[in-house]
């Protein structure tokens, strides 16, 4: 079962307008894409590349992780109580622009503040949500276009990070390569803090020019993942799969808004409409129960008292 943003509405009528269209999408696939200054020759090519997000996890450091979570949660035992099951998570934002103007990366403060407001339609329902504490800009040319694990990345967050383990901080770029953003996980905190937090293309912000994920859904992707989560196609049609019992198995990433894709045996089709999946913005609007209950205990364990 699953809950749906506030948004879901004007989505499903998205979804519906795909529906009655056809092959329109396929033809729309065969058209050239540009995403973050590289070219494909189609929106398939892009696919092919993989590339939209930098926090997927080969099977054997997931496996890795979720040890090392299973031991943490027992050594928590009764005397941690129940997990938080929500509140308010102070927002830090980080510009950081190439040059003057929003084609150089300075994103108005408006675009900011209605990320914010995707930011709490996507988690409320979960009784999650975001305060915009602070937004600073900084004209680095290296940090601008920074990819994940590069020392312009460690640089960039070292000299801006503000906050606690509670606290979010997203960093505003232009990585290279087709990627859209990527985040640290809860686990990661206590070994690297001052890495902690999320980097997303500026232009995936609400209103920004890298159609079709330009509805603000990298952020709400990414913020999943700094929350504990994992991709919905995480471990394929396997056993652990992404540690969610209620989001069906699948075999990859989904890409466009591929209706009635079943790429797993098991039951279910693929949770495309899923925030964790690799979907256009219009088609990806709800968590589920499971992953609520997931980014409960990620962040009761790994973000409280740190």
């Amino acid at each position: 079962m699953e809950r749906r943003s506030t948004r879901a509405g004007a989505r499903l009528a998205v979804l519906a307008a795909l529906a009655a269209g056809g092959r329109a999408a396929e033809a729309a696939a065969e058209t050239p894409f540009a995403i973050c200054g590289t070219e494909y020759t189609s929106q398939e090519a892009f696919i092919r590349s993989g590339r939209r997000c930098g926090s997927h996890l080969e099977p054997e450091e997931a496996e890795r992780r979720e040890e090392a979570f299973r031991q943490a949660r027992g050594a928590r035992g009764a005397l941690a109580g129940a997990d938080v099951a929500g509140g308010v998570i102070n927002v830090y934002v980080h510009v950081i622009r190439g040059g003057p103007g929003l084609a150089n990366g300075d994103v108005p403060d408006q675009m900011i503040q209605d990320q914010i407001a995707v930011l709490n339609d996507a988690y409320e329902a979960w009784g999650w949500s975001f305060n915009l504490v602070a937004i600073d800009r900084r004209k680095n040319v290296n940090w601008y276009t920074m990819a994940p694990g590069t020392t312009a990345e460690k640089k960039a967050k070292r000299a801006l990070r503000q906050g606690t383990a509670v606290d979010l901080n997203i960093y505003t770029a232009n990585p290279g390569g087709g990627l859209l953003g990527w985040s640290t996980f809860p686990s990661d905190y206590a070994g690297h803090p001052r890495l902690d937090g999320v980097v997303v293309l500026f232009s995936t912000l609400p209103g920004g020019s890298t159609v079709p994920y330009n509805l603000g859904d990298t952020a709400v992707h990414e913020v999943g993942h700094w929350m504990g989560l994992y991709h919905t196609f995480q471990g394929g049609c396997g056993v652990t799969g992404d540690q969610v019992d209620d989001t069906p198995r699948e075999r990859s990433a989904a890409y466009g808004c591929p209706l009635g894709r079943n790429t797993c045996s098991q039951a279910g089709n693929d949770p495309i409409t899923n925030f964790m999946d690799y979907t256009d913005d219009s088609c990806m609007f709800q968590f589920t129960f499971g992953q609520d209950a997931r980014m409960d205990a990620q962040f009761s364990t790994y973000r409280l008292g740190n």
